[in-house]
């Protein structure tokens, strides 16, 4: 025990300088991008279609088609080129939303109380 606290000082320490899983703020935004704009078209096309399946597919690929097309824009400014990874964020966000809103939407099991009768 008296060697377990001092390892996990040292670990809490130095965990904050290193960068192995750092993702940059872009990479945030991106995945964030992705999760509105999947969500949005997620909604839109389940309020009028009340088909799940569709509405996911739909909302994955508003996202993909938005990541992609946001990077193509990129690229066309001086010393900026297409990166694949910033996409794949974006789709990842979408896939996210995605996949947390067909798990939670239409799961609407109204119980029905059963009529009692107070009877004194």
């Amino acid at each position: 025990m008296k060697t377990l606290i001092p390892v996990v000082l040292l670990f809490f320490a130095f965990s904050g300088t290193s960068h192995a899983q750092f993702i940059s703020n872009d990479g945030e935004f991106h995945v964030a991008s992705g999760a509105i704009i999947s969500s949005g078209t997620y909604a839109l096309v389940y309020s009028k279609t009340k088909n799940k399946s569709k509405a996911f597919w739909y909302g994955l690929g508003a996202s993909a088609i938005a990541g992609i097309a946001k990077e193509v824009y990129d690229s066309t400014k001086p010393l900026n080129k297409f990166d694949a990874a910033d996409a794949a964020a974006t789709v990842v966000g979408g896939l996210a939303a995605c996949t947390t809103l067909s798990l939670f939407v239409g799961k609407n099991k109204r119980r029905r109380l059963k009529t009692v009768a107070l009877v004194n």
